[in-house]
This record gives C-alpha cells, sequence and structure tokens, in this order.
C-alpha cells in the first residue's frame, strides 16, 4: 500500500480501517468492566441514601440503565456514531428516572464520544453527529439548570446567599463542567484520529521505500548485467576475431607451399594461443566479480580488468600480428588520465579494432591516434579498408552529425561507455574509403602518487610507428569537422 492507495472517503479525508479480533476484544473487556462498575456504583448510592426521602428505582430500571449504557461500547469503534446516541439517549431516560448512578455512565459517555472522533469512518458525519448531540445535550443542561435556578427548595432559607444565586453557582459549575467534559472528548478523539492517520502513512511510505530499495536493487542488478555483457562482447569479439584471422593466415601459409609455410603457420598458432590465454583470463576476471570476496582467494588479483591507453601499443601490435599493418600516434603532450576515462578509452578503442577486423577486409591498414587537447582526449581509429559496408552501416539519413543512429551492439555499447564519462562518439564510413570512429572525452587528469607511475599515455618504451598523415577529409559521420578534429 502506497501513499496513494490509502483509503479515502468521499471528501477525500482518510478513512481509518476497522479494528481487528484483538480490538473487538478489549472493547467487550471495557464494556464488561463499565457494567460491573456501574453496578457496583448504583448499590453504593443506595447504601449512601442517594434519594433521601424518595424511592429507590426498580432493579430492572437500573439493570437496563446499566446494560444500556455499557452494552453498546464493543461497538464504539465499528459504529461509534450509532453507540454515542444510544448511550446519550439511555443515559438521558436514567436521569431521569432517577436511577442513582452518574459516575459509570458518565465515563462510557465519554467514551463513545471521543470513539466518534478516533474511529468515525466519514469526517464529516462525525462532525455534524458530534455537533447534534453537544447540542442537545447543552439544551438539556441549560434546561435543567434553569429549573434549579427558581427552585429554592433546594436550599435552606437561613443559609444566605453569596454574591451569586446558590441555583446559579450550581448551574455555572454544570456547565463549565460539561463544557470540558465534552471538549476533551472531542479534541482525544480527533487527536487519536489524526495519530492513527500519521502511522498509516508512515507504514505506507515505509512500504513504499522499501519497494524503491528493491527495485532500485533490481535495476541495479540489470545494469551490472548489462555492464557484464558489454564486457563479455568485448573479450569475445576482439579475441575471437584475432584467433580467427591468424587460423586464417595460418590455413594460407601452409596451403601456398611457400618454403617458409611451417614457420608462418607456427607464428600463427602461436598468436592464436597467446590470444586464446589472455581471453581466458579475461573471462575469469570477468567472472569472479560475480562472487563474494570472501569466497574468492587473492580476490585483488582476480578483479575485473583494469587495462588502459598505455596498453594501446600492445593492441596495435596484436594487430600486426595478425598480418595487418597497423600504427600507433600519439598527439600532444601526453597526460596521466583518471583511471575511469583511461580505461573507457583503451575499451573503446578495442572495439573499433574488432570492428575493423571483422570487416575491413584483409589488406586493410589500420590508423589508432590518440590526442591530448587543452580540454580533452580525443582517440581515434581508422582503417582503409572497404569490408562489409553493410554491416557497419552510417548515420541515417538526416540525423545529426555524430548522433550514433546507426551501429550494432559494438557501437551501442561504445557511445555508453563515453556517455558515461561525459564523452561523445562519432562513428561512419569516410569519403575516400574506410571507416573512422572518434571518441571525444573531457580530460580529466590522475592525482599522481608517488608509488605509482601514470597509465594515462602508452609507455615511452613502447614500439609506435611514425604518425600517419592527416585526413583532409571530414568523416560523413561527424559533418564538417572542427578544425582541432584533425591532426
Amino acid at each position: 500500500m502506497t501513499a496513494a492507495d490509502l483509503d479515502l472517503d468521499p471528501d477525500g479525508r482518510w478513512r481509518r480501517p476497522r479494528p481487528g479480533r484483538d480490538g473487538m476484544r478489549a472493547d467487550a473487556l471495557l464494556a464488561l468492566g463499565i457494567a460491573a462498575g456501574g453496578a457496583f456504583a448504583v448499590w453504593l448510592y443506595s447504601s449512601a441514601n442517594f434519594f433521601g426521602d424518595g424511592e429507590p428505582p426498580e432493579v430492572w430500571e437500573a439493570a437496563l440503565m446499566i446494560l444500556g449504557f455499557s452494552g453498546p461500547l464493543v461497538w464504539r469503534r465499528i459504529a461509534p456514531i450509532t453507540v454515542t446516541v444510544v448511550i446519550s439517549i439511555v443515559y438521558f431516560l436514567g436521569i431521569t428516572a432517577e436511577v442513582p448512578e452518574v459516575l459509570f455512565s458518565n465515563i462510557a459517555l465519554f467514551s463513545a464520544m471521543y470513539s466518534i472522533g478516533a474511529w468515525s469512518r466519514h469526517r464529516r458525519a462525525a462532525l455534524i453527529s458530534r455537533i447534534v448531540i453537544v447540542i442537545g445535550m447543552f439544551g438539556w443542561l441549560f434546561w435543567s439548570t434553569t429549573q434549579a435556578a427558581f427552585d429554592t427548595s433546594m436550599f435552606d432559607e437561613e443559609s444566605g446567599v453569596g454574591l451569586i444565586a446558590p441555583g446559579v453557582a450550581f448551574g455555572l459549575i454544570s456547565v463549565i463542567t460539561n463544557i470540558l467534559y465534552f471538549a476533551g472528548a472531542w479534541a482525544f478523539g480527533d487527536r487519536a484520529w489524526n495519530a492513527a492517520r500519521e502511522r498509516a502513512e508512515l507504514r505506507a511510505s515505509t512500504e513504499e521505500l522499501a519497494r524503491e530499495r528493491e527495485r532500485t536493487a533490481e535495476q541495479a542488478v540489470a545494469l551490472d548485467r548489462v555492464r557484464i555483457g558489454r564486457e563479455l562482447h568485448d573479450v569475445v569479439a576482439h579475441h575471437v576475431s584475432v584467433m580467427g584471422i591468424q587460423a586464417g593466415a595460418a590455413r594460407r601459409a601452409l596451403a601456398g607451399g611457400r618454403p617458409d609455410a611451417t614457420e608462418a603457420a607456427v607464428r600463427s598458432l602461436e598468436a592464436i594461443e597467446g590470444s586464446a590465454r589472455q581471453a581466458v583470463d579475461e573471462l575469469h576476471r570477468l567472472v569472479s566479480t560475480l562472487r563474494r570476496a570472501d569466497e574468492i582467494v587473492g580476490a585483488a588479483e582476480d578483479g575485473p580488468s583494469t587495462r588502459g591507453t598505455a596498453q594501446l601499443d600492445s593492441l596495435v601490435a596484436e594487430v600486426r600480428g595478425t598480418g595487418r599493418a597497423a600504427a600507433l600516434s600519439i598527439v600532444g603532450e601526453p597526460v596521466p588520465l583518471s583511471p575511469l576515462i583511461d580505461t573507457t578509452l583503451y575499451r573503446v578503442a578495442r572495439e573499433a579494432v574488432t570492428n575493423s577486423l571483422k570487416h575491413a577486409g584483409a589488406s586493410a591498414a589500420l590508423d589508432v591516434r590518440l590526442r591530448f587537447t587543452e580540454r580533452a582526449v580525443e582517440l581515434e581509429v581508422a582503417d582503409t579498408g572497404v569490408g562489409a559496408r553493410g554491416m557497419r552501416p552510417a548515420p541515417r539519413a538526416g540525423s545529426a552529425a555524430g548522433s550514433g543512429a546507426g551501429g550494432g551492439l559494438g557501437q551501442v555499447g561504445m557511445r555508453e561507455r563515453l556517455a558515461a564519462v561525459g564523452g561523445t562518439l562519432e562513428a561512419g564510413p569516410r569519403s575516400r574509403g574506410g571507416y573512422l570512429v572518434r571518441a571525444s572525452v573531457p580530460l580529466v587528469v590522475a592525482e599522481p602518487t608517488a608509488d605509482v607511475a601514470p597509465t594515462g599515455a602508452p609507455s615511452p618504451s613502447a614500439p609506435a610507428a611514425a604518425p600517419a598523415p592527416p585526413d583532409p577529409t571530414p568523416s560523413p559521420a561527424s559533418g564538417a569537422a572542427s578544425p582541432g578534429a584533425r591532426s
């Protein structure tokens, strides 16, 4: 039950739920206690000669009055208005018949009046009924007080008269007592109803927050599954593509009958073996993140992959190992990047390289550029191949530059990765042939530490080919490229 699901009356006010068996049992015990107290009070009043020279009422009259103001209390929470009206009538008839009981009958009337405010499910009816009952009771009170004020037989003629006549003083005491009596029952009843409503709203809000936590946990699990799926896609697609190309190279070397065929095939098989081992190792680290830390021996070594742009030279060297031309160039002054951006750029580069290996053709050359500017770091992966263009869609006609309207799951994954760090992705065929993937991320420099060397750029000792010549033709994926979009 949420706050919007609370039971409301036609006026839009909250309706208190009906009491359960425990509440009915408590009311039955209250009625029994009031009845026993009323019977005891009647006996005491009779023993104290409450009637003076008058005759006491019949036993059946006293029994009917006791039963009349105690019995209805069993249903005071279910039908409070009806119960209060019945007890009020019984109280009036009992006083008129001079039944000697004014203690427990008043307690019963107070409880019934209180129950209207605390348990009535229709607040407008509760307000109207209490007004009618109070008006009726005070009308009877004023009529009785007026009679008593002019009844001189109630007081001794020699007792004297103070500032206020005895009858008037007696009437004022009755009025003040009844005002406090009914005001207390009214206020306490409304306060109990408001407190019950606040508890219900708090309980509903607590349940809603609990469901929201469950939904958040489910969303977190779903997002984690998406992340794991993306990681699996990156690992499997890249290494399987490399192994497929190496296997094809080995097959062609053995089928060609060249003198160095065996050596070339061995090199290809070694590359396949290394790529397979690396894939298994990354899959093991990825799957280990699904297990609890206390179930992992050496959890620090089994964490998720933390490869970054420092491993771009290894990625390019792996492409060269497939027999394709590949070059890595660094433009600008390298700076250590934040770990998140560093890993994201490597993942994007690996996905773009995998896409090129699958679709660009065996003779395509690959160019990887990492450009550092004052405000951003850019990564470009371009190839010169033709490939299966039907499998590498360009942006839809009429879409904004770089909007990424086209692309398969790989491009979707790259775009999501970059969006998570405030970056953008542009991907599409180049006008002079080939395909270009450009990622741009705001520059966030990592805090340097004394013990850890920066990992924001490939290591200086890594072999890198000379920078490729600038491509004067802007890619259709990016529209009219800005002056800083090309080196």
